[in-house]
């Protein structure tokens, strides 16, 4: 009789206490490279959200808005390129591109962030650009409870409430992990915009905007693990939900005369936001046919539903100034997304012939229900005694659409370990079938389908030179899906300006071979040193092209995405991590990461790095513990290079002023911490430059169409927050 199989051994819970010690990146011991980052490595700048915790990790740069934190691109590429991953699992957001905003995730539920710089064979290979995985705190995280209490104090004298709880036990013969966390939101930022017919010319009008974004994100996380049957019984979830109101208010005025005299617009925009994501995961394990057997299963679910609104008064159509309207327009719409998945894994992992194997099966089915729908623009002139009455909600042109994509990836992965060497190899082998049915095109179009197969190998070796240093390699094959809007068979006319969009069912997927070399540096017991330098070549780049004439004819165009060619991504990572013992000061710790990005890619105008990926990101900072005090102190400082973006009709440049943050903290025995935080201390300012053009020879010879200088600020933000421990 086969006796029964050990238990499965873990770290015990970390007893629930204040953070008294400086937390360090963990040197991760898997062969891929992962940086590994606890949460308190950032805890004490507080940050609000998984995104804002993500500035201050290698590579990882922002295209939002000031103060802002969402899309993340890893290596400064679009965030269609980076996989996010939660507990190692996919999960859906609004993205056409498949893209997850990661501000959706409040900071208090991680328990640590993955940056996995090259894919494996047991991993999903869209993730071009890399992957971040954010680990949510589990039953085996904590033994004992934390309350979190404070309020935040934005620029505009508002302040914003924040509280949590976490609390993880034993619950019969397993073990609970409950938390909660409720986080008003609020973000008023002011816009300049000055325009003109093309650069060095004289100012034509001028915008001031006013942008407040007010709302407030609810979450809860829940993980059981419990011996169930000789295994591990292991069920988690989370859900979060975002209430959220954007209200915009601008005041056009020509010449950059602020004067009444000379105001040209008053416009009202307002969005109004609910969006729900949750997830729920069982995952089953135990010794079984010669080794570990794995049976995961996964339902998550994404709701986001929108209604805007945007009214509009213009004046000086005649002689008359203000305060007498000339025109009114208005325009109203609806949005409700829905985006399911369904996961299901089988794994199983053995040694066989001195190697360890491991082999499974990977299924997902996606279903992405949406509905746009819009009042027709409602306008007439000023006054009227007789205004046009609304009309129905009518679906905008592919706004009424379901989309199902089935994916089955089997996968095998051999592993070993000769001396000093740990190496890992494997193969993965992705299918991929699409449907969509969109119900706003013609009968002949609404429906269409199409399926690919790609393998995709990799492999990954780390060698310990010493007990200090080692060097790392690795190789991978990834891919990059076509977003679901550049399949859709519809025509968006004037979706780019002037020019329309028509979709374009044959795209196939972008891919591309990736390299990664790095050394890494162990610096006294906790420091952690190292640098790593990445190139993939991209082939089947998706990119947009003119196809002929648009809808509103001449120089109008319709363009479309295609598969045009080659590209090329590269850059140089540094990091650093430690405390200062070396010169003495123990409780000084110290970190800096800087990432040099850069690419290369041919379009009609000619070469230029992939769109809006920055030039360089850079994150510096120290805390100073004061452990006779029972507190500390402590900055951080960061600053992201230029980005430059060009499509057809546009070509955009953002740049960002540098963002400074500082934190005191005040510990009352082993239970209690109070922080103080500022962020933005800077005032940082977005800056971005437009150059407009109404067709591709008007771009070639520098015709503008109109110039536009925008700039974009919030103000300093304060946090005072309490943590109790139990």
């Amino acid at each position: 009789m086969r006796p029964s199989p050990p238990p499965i051994r873990r770290q015990p819970p970390r007893k629930s206490s204040v953070q008294a010690k400086i937390a360090y990146r963990n040197r991760s011991e898997q062969t891929a490279p992962v940086l590994e980052y606890g949460l308190d490595y950032f805890q004490r700048f507080e940050p609000l959200t998984a995104g804002d915790a993500l500035k201050r990790v290698p590579s990882v740069t922002f295209l939002s808005d000031v103060l802002e934190s969402d899309g993340a691109r890893l290596r400064g590429l679009d965030p269609g390129y980076t996989q996010i991953l939660i507990n190692g699992e996919k999960v859906p957001g609004a993205g056409a591109d498949r893209s997850f905003f990661v501000d959706r995730i409040p900071a208090e539920m991680i328990e640590r962030i993955e940056i996995v710089r090259s894919a494996s064979a047991n991993r999903s290979g869209d993730a071009m650009a890399g992957a971040l995985n954010i680990v949510l705190r589990d039953a085996y995280a904590l033994d004992g409870g934390f309350i979190r209490a404070g309020g935040i104090m934005l620029n505009d004298g508002r302040i914003r409430e924040t509280l949590g709880a976490v609390w993880g036990g034993e619950v019969g013969p397993g073990r609970l992990l409950l938390g909660a966390n409720i986080q008003g939101r609020r973000n008023p930022k002011e816009k300049t915009s000055w325009r003109y017919d093309e650069p060095g010319a004289s100012l034509n009008n001028t915008e001031l905007q006013s942008d407040v974004r007010n709302g407030t994100d609810y979450s809860f996380n829940a993980n059981y693990r419990v011996p169930v049957a000789g295994g591990e019984l292991d069920l988690s979830g989370f859900y979060v939900r975002t209430d959220r109101f954007a209200d915009e208010d601008s005041l056009e005025y020509r010449g950059g005369r602020e004067r009444i005299a000379d105001l040209l617009t008053v416009n009202d925009n307002d969005v109004d936001i609910q969006t729900d994501n949750w997830s729920v995961n069982g995952k089953f394990k135990r010794e079984m046919l010669g080794g570990e057997t794995a049976v995961k299963l996964g339902y998550s679910v994404f709701t986001d539903s929108q209604y805007e609104f945007e009214n509009e008064i213009e004046y000086l159509r005649d002689a008359i100034p203000f305060p007498d309207g000339d025109r009114f327009t208005a325009d109203k719409a609806r949005t409700e997304l829905e985006d399911k998945e369904f996961t299901a894994k089988l794994e199983h992992k053995r040694a066989l012939a001195g190697f360890d194997v491991e082999f499974g099966a990977q299924y997902q089915q996606k279903d992405r229900d949406m509905l746009i729908t819009e009042i027709p623009r409602n306008r007439y002139n000023l006054p009227s005694a007789n205004p046009p009455a609304d009309k129905a909600y009518a679906p905008v042109l592919g706004g009424d659409s379901a989309i199902k994509e089935t994916r089955l990836d089997p996968y095998v992965m051999v592993s070993g370990k000769a001396g000093d060497v740990k190496w890992e190899a494997g193969l993965r082998y992705e299918t991929t079938d699409v449907d969509i049915q969109d119900e706003t095109v013609a009968p002949a179009l609404r429906a269409f389908s199409t399926d690919y197969a790609i393998l995709l190998p990799s492999a990954h070796l780390k060698w310990n030179l010493t007990g200090k240093d080692r060097i790392s390699a690795s190789v991978a094959r990834t891919v990059r899906r076509p977003g679901f809007d550049q399949i859709s068979p519809v025509t968006l006319e004037e979706e780019f300006g002037d020019n329309d969009f028509v979709g374009n069912p044959n795209l196939k997927p972008e891919t591309a071979w990736g390299l990664d070399v790095g050394y890494e540096r162990r610096l006294g017991s906790r420091g952690v040193a190292g640098v790593n330098v990445f190139y993939r070549d991209v082939t089947d780049l998706i990119e947009l092209t003119s196809i002929g004439a648009g809808s509103a004819g001449a120089p109008a165009l319709a363009l479309q995405t295609q598969n045009v060619g080659d590209g090329s991504v590269m850059g140089v990572e540094f990091d650093l991590s430690t405390p200062l013992t070396a010169f003495g000061l123990e409780n000084t710790g110290v970190f800096f990461n800087y990432s040099w990005l850069d690419s290369d890619i041919d379009d009609t105008f000619g070469g230029r790095k992939f769109n809006d990926q920055s030039d360089y990101v850079l994150n510096l900072g120290f805390i100073q513990d004061l452990p006779t005090f029972g507190g500390a102190f402590g900055a951080t400082y960061r600053k992201q290079g230029e980005a430059y973006g060009r499509i057809i009709g546009e070509e955009v440049t953002t740049t960002y002023g540098a963002d400074l943050e500082l934190f005191v903290e005040k510990r009352l025995g082993e239970k209690i911490t109070v922080r103080l935080t500022g962020s933005n201390l800077l005032n940082a300012k977005k800056e971005e430059t437009f150059n407009k053009f109404g067709s591709t020879a008007d771009q070639k010879t520098r015709a503008f169409d109109e110039y536009e200088l925008e700039s974009e600020e919030a103000g300093p933000v304060f946090q005072l927050i309490a943590r109790m421990a139990f």
